[in-house]
């Protein structure tokens, strides 16, 4: 919620809820069609209907639209033990002043061409670099690498501040396992020992091969493993966080 309010205050949207009614609202949802295990939620608030399809928001003629769809969603059994092949795709991660990675919005061009190029690559996703050459993330995941039993990620500057990515991050600080946002180059995964992504829906998934390298042995190593199971531990003991 954090998250919706801050992209809502950038762009200019005045939501007209508060968080509670928001978060009533899903409940609500959720509520009516009897759901109670396995549900993915996603919530969008747009600006509102238009008098004409034109870009300014002056042309708006109503409060904003508030969208939640809820369906029935469960990750497959093998995404948490069998590994994604990635494919570092030409498109980069923006500059704050050409897209904001902060904006968590459906205009996402440059992740869908990066997706739709990784597709054509016969890759699951797609590794996506800064401005700088550096990598950034993954076109819907965000990237993870283990080194000398060290977990390195990106800074973070370019992708967004992803839920999951933050737990990970934190789980690894509880647990005494060193990690570092930091930048770093493709030579650095190439020779990593394991490398994994993290997601909302997925939550740990290990990644076997970037650009047709195998990464370590090719399959899921004992760092990822072992942060599948504390972040299964993390949804189960304390549930997710609405804030």
């Amino acid at each position: 919620m954090n998250r919706l309010f801050e992209g809502c205050a950038a762009l200019d949207i005045d939501p007209q809820h508060t968080r509670d009614e928001l978060l009533q609202a899903v409940v609500s949802t959720i509520e009516a069609n009897k759901m109670t295990d396995n549900v993915h939620i996603r919530l969008i608030v747009s600006r509102g209907l238009r008098a004409t399809p034109y870009q300014d928001p002056n042309v708006v003629v109503s409060p904003p639209t508030v969208v939640i769809i809820a369906e029935h969603k469960q990750p497959v059994p093998t995404t948490a033990t069998h590994p994604l092949n990635l494919f570092t795709v030409h498109v980069r991660r923006g500059r704050p002043d050409v897209q904001d990675a902060g904006y968590n919005n459906l205009s996402k061009i440059n992740c869908i061409t990066a997706c739709i190029q990784a597709n054509k690559a016969g890759a699951d996703e797609a590794l996506m670099l800064d401005p700088d050459g550096f990598v950034a993330t993954c076109n819907s995941t965000h990237f993870f690498i283990v080194r000398d039993g060290e977990v390195w990620t990106s800074t973070g500057v370019y992708c967004l501040d992803g839920i999951t990515r933050g737990n990970v991050i934190k789980l690894c600080e509880r647990n005494s396992i060193p990690v570092f946002q930091r930048t770093f180059s493709l030579t650095r995964v190439y020779g990593a020992d394991e490398a994994f992504v993290t997601g909302t829906f997925a939550g740990v998934s290990p990644v076997g091969h970037v650009d047709g390298r195998k990464i370590g042995t090719g399959s899921r190593g004992p760092i990822t493993h072992q942060l599948q199971q504390l972040y299964l531990a993390l949804c189960e003991n304390e549930g997710l966080k609405i804030s």
